[in-house]
């Protein structure tokens, strides 16, 4: 199970990526767990539900100063005793007018599968350039 779990993660992680560059809420709804927190890299603004990051990504998906976020993760870990998984990895802002990257870091997040999908339960992001 641990070889298909870290595939369904990266594959979640990778439609979770997608759905950022295409401004695409609905298909981010699903890969969050409604009870998902976000501790931002730069302020750490904490965010504490699905509903509250959803608000987020609404208002960055029609500003003219829209940027794109893309996780790259390094590794993904699956518990042997329970269905959750933690990932590491890196992260970058890109501006979607110019493609310019304007900031990025490493980030961790905490997965769990729940009915059968892997969501998102929380995220924590770490801003270094």
């Amino acid at each position: 199970m641990t070889a298909s779990a870290e595939l369904a993660i990266r594959l979640r992680r990778a439609a979770f990526n997608h759905a950022l560059a295409d401004a695409d809420l609905a298909a981010i709804r699903p890969i969050l767990a409604p009870n998902a927190v976000v501790v931002t890299g730069t302020d750490s603004a904490v965010r504490t539900d699905r509903k509250a990051q959803l608000a987020i990504w609404k208002a960055n998906f029609a500003s003219p100063d829209r940027a794109i976020y893309t996780r790259l993760p390094d590794t993904v870990t699956v518990s042997a005793v329970e269905p959750i998984a933690m990932e590491h990895g890196k992260w970058e802002g890109v501006m979607a007018a110019t493609g310019e990257m304007f900031a990025s870091g490493v980030y961790t997040a905490k997965w769990r599968e729940m009915g059968g999908d892997w969501v998102i339960e929380a995220e924590i992001y770490l801003t270094l350039a």
